[in-house]
């Protein structure tokens, strides 16, 4: 395992860089986000995720949900209609994660057998220059000291800015109903 030490207000491009690469080669990473520290691989590489998914030991049954650099990327993960678009448009960036009906290019080994998918486009520098080439995993690491030990060894790099100000994951909210449903908060 590495780390790779930066500011979460002046990123070193290098630090992006060196993730970027990591996860283009089908590693893990824990990176930050604009809540909590995240668990990251390339959607599109299986086996990384598989690993996302062991290392959380985690259900293969429970979706887990995805990253993206922007809001204008949301239209290619999801079937999202202009108005849950601008209903998004209100809070992102920001620390939401919005339940949507997936698109065809979500692959199957994300959702399960869901037809949805959670999508972030998290406040965070680092988070969305991390998903500019391919959307990324993003499922909480509930990290402390003692647990990024116990990760260590699972994990190919850790972006570590330090603590976070935010001690909580991003409030869920459901836009496959009729009315949005703030699942958590």
């Amino acid at each position: 395992m590495k780390i790779l030490k930066t500011n979460q207000n002046k990123v070193d491009k290098k630090v992006i860089d060196e993730a970027v690469k990591v996860l283009a080669d089908g590693g893990v990473i824990l990176y930050p986000t604009d809540t909590v520290y995240g668990l990251g691989a390339n959607i599109f590489n299986r086996k990384a995720v598989k690993r996302v998914y062991n290392i959380k030991k985690r259900s293969y049954l429970k979706p887990i949900s995805l990253l993206v650099s922007s809001k204008d990327a949301i239209p290619l993960v999801s079937r999202a209609s202009v108005n849950q678009l601008n209903f998004m448009d209100k809070y992102l960036p920001g620390p939401y994660t919005f339940i949507l009906k997936k698109s065809k290019i979500v692959p199957r080994h994300l959702t399960s057998e869901s037809a949805n998918v959670g999508i972030r486009v998290p406040e965070s520098e680092i988070a969305c220059n991390l998903a500019k080439l391919f959307p990324i995993t993003t499922t909480s690491a509930n990290i402390s000291s003692e647990i990024l030990e116990q990760l260590g060894c699972e994990v190919d790099l850790v972006i570590d800015v330090g603590p976070l100000k935010s001690k909580n994951p991003s409030t869920i909210i459901d836009l496959t109903a009729e009315e949005p449903i703030f699942v958590k908060r």
